[in-house]
């Protein structure tokens, strides 16, 4: 054998590996592996489960997770956290129902200030963070408690009770319905708007960290900040944007949960960052920062939305739902340590 045959032989040889070394490498590997096994077991024990009305409902519960796994994951892989998230959709949905009925009868326009109200509040903890140093826990801790308080104490003050009055009569609110809310049909297969604003902010964030240099930053700022201080990453700003990421999603989510409904409980909300944390660390978010995936990210929302329709498919005692979230999360967690160690001590 000639000497490039030999080559070309040992490239091939040493590519295989090589190749497969970077795929287990990759953060979404294992909520890969966990969508493909959850689908399976309920596509076999839960017959409806494979229908295709049942798949739109599957979609929808996982839209409403994912909206929001995508800025958390990015801030998690930022190496910070936010406690607030869930809440936050509450005001989002509450300050624009209220100035909206209270102010202007057009809800457009609490639309808008809904959304600088959700961008000064992340704004808010990331010059927080940056300002005082203070972990993002104790940060974002005082902020949901705020938040929490806020969105009941103002709502009885101004409405006189713990719901918002009805917009459905409002200007702007079927165009509003139609952005947020509205539901499109193909061939039986009913896709909410929250699946295009999913699929929307999906793209985005994937775009943005592994293709620009703010998501270079990202990696940066989430594996060791003060390396990346020393070498000219604008630490502080960096996590300013992903908590106002956080609060664009939070937005999109609220605006969601008051079109589709027209009136909001000023309790909801509370737990749910939790679950943003849980689809995010599934998708391969380590709790330390420097490593994780936005499509990770998607896929762990996306086995939230199987396993909570699932269960009711299959007919099984729903009590048990968070028993396997907890579960997956501790394997996620086990199983993202043990592919970032194996991806940092290379080949051998």
């Amino acid at each position: 054998m000639s000497t490039p045959d030999l080559l070309a032989h040992d490239g091939l040889a040493g590519g295989r590996p090589a190749a497969l070394r970077r795929l287990l490498a990759r953060p979404e590997l294992g909520s890969l592996i966990a969508a493909v096994a959850v689908f399976l077991v309920f596509a076999v024990v839960a017959e409806p489960f494979l229908r295709v009305s049942s798949l739109g409902t599957v979609l929808y519960a996982a839209s409403t997770i994912g909206i929001m796994a995508v800025p958390v994951s990015l801030l998690m892989i930022g190496g910070e956290f936010d406690l607030s998230a869930g809440v936050l959709v509450t005001t989002a949905a509450l300050t624009s129902s209220m100035v909206s009925y209270q102010f202007t009868a057009v809800t457009w326009v609490g639309a808008l200030v809904s959304l600088a109200t959700t961008l000064a509040v992340g704004g808010f903890n990331g010059w927080m963070l940056g300002r005082t140093k203070l972990p993002s826990f104790i940060v974002t801790l005082g902020t949901f408690l705020m938040l929490t308080g806020a969105n009941l104490g103002v709502t009885k003050a101004i409405s006189g009770t713990v719901s918002t009055k009805s917009i459905a009569d409002m200007r702007g609110f079927a165009s509003c319905r139609w952005l947020f809310a509205s539901e499109v049909n193909i061939g039986g297969l009913a896709i909410k708007a929250t699946v295009w604003w999913w699929l929307g902010l999906l793209l985005v964030g994937s775009w943005v960290l592994l293709r620009t240099r703010f998501g270079n930053w990202v990696f940066a700022v989430g594996g060791d900040a003060d390396a990346a201080r020393a070498v000219g990453v604008p630490v502080a700003r960096t996590k300013t944007v992903l908590y106002l990421g956080v609060g664009f999603g939070a937005w999109v989510l609220g605006q969601h949960l008051l079109f589709s409904f027209d009136t909001v409980q000023s309790g909801e909300g509370v737990g749910n960052e939790l679950i943003y944390i849980v689809a995010a660390v599934i998708g391969g978010c380590l709790i330390t920062g420097g490593y994780g995936s936005v499509v990770g990210s998607a896929l762990g929302a996306l086995i939230f939305g199987m396993v909570s329709k699932g269960i009711i498919y299959a007919q099984w005692n729903p009590d048990w739902f968070k028993f396997f979230l907890g579960a997956m999360l501790l394997l996620a967690a086990l199983l993202n340590a043990y592919v970032k160690r194996r991806a940092e001590r290379g080949p051998r």
